[in-house]
């Protein structure tokens, strides 16, 4: 077992809690049967607790910030903390983006509206544009990063072909699942957590 393929692996469930193992499968960056063994190897050592789902252990949870704090020390930080201030900026335009998508003029949005639904998602494309260069230049430190910008091309290639699911539903990688696991990963990697970021009002 990889000690990146290890780490892939726990973030994946850190990030989405209590998952099965072809979700975890589908949604790391590795060949599927890499991704299984690596499973198979971490539910033997004890890292991850199985049942009818999955589930990281306290020990995967203290080997998972080992493997993190081992990666965050060969990176520099300087880059790393760049492309986190430039994703705070675009991060704003997507709540937005978020917000209006959810709701219209003050009320829960029916998406009845064709056109103001079409306007909304139009936006989307931009703040899309803005992102993936953040990604690459966060990826150049951190290269599994890299993986998040094929996963939210992935999604807005559905929106784009009328599946909006794709865009806020949970569970899912939707567009805004990614993008929430993103921002986290990025908060991780500049040594915060979500409360310091709140403190700073940047929170998503």
């Amino acid at each position: 077992m990889s000690k990146l393929s290890e780490l892939k692996v726990l973030q994946a469930m850190r990030l989405k809690g209590r998952v099965d193992e072809a979700t975890v499968v589908a949604t790391v960056d590795e060949d599927p049967a890499t991704a299984a063994a690596t499973i198979a190897d971490l539910i033997e050592a004890g890292l991850v607790l199985a049942g009818r789902t999955l589930k990281i252990s306290p020990d995967g949870r203290a080997r998972l910030e080992e493997l993190l704090a081992r990666e965050r020390s060969g990176i520099g930080t300087a880059a790393v903390a760049a492309a986190y201030d430039d994703f705070r900026g675009v991060n704003a335009d997507f709540k937005g983006l978020v917000v209006d998508w959810q709701s219209k003029d003050g009320e829960p949005n029916t998406h009845e509206d064709a056109d103001y639904d079409a306007a909304v998602l139009a936006r989307l494309d931009g703040v899309h544009q803005h992102v993936v260069p953040i990604i690459t230049a966060a990826a150049a430190q951190i290269p599994r990063l890299a993986a998040y910008s094929d996963k939210l091309a992935a999604a807005l290639a559905k929106i784009r072909a009328g599946e909006t699911m794709w865009f806020t539903q949970p569970i899912i990688d939707s567009y805004h699942t990614v993008w929430f696991e993103l921002h986290e990963e990025l908060i991780q990697a500049v040594g915060l957590t979500r409360e310091d970021e709140a403190k700073t009002g940047h929170a998503q």
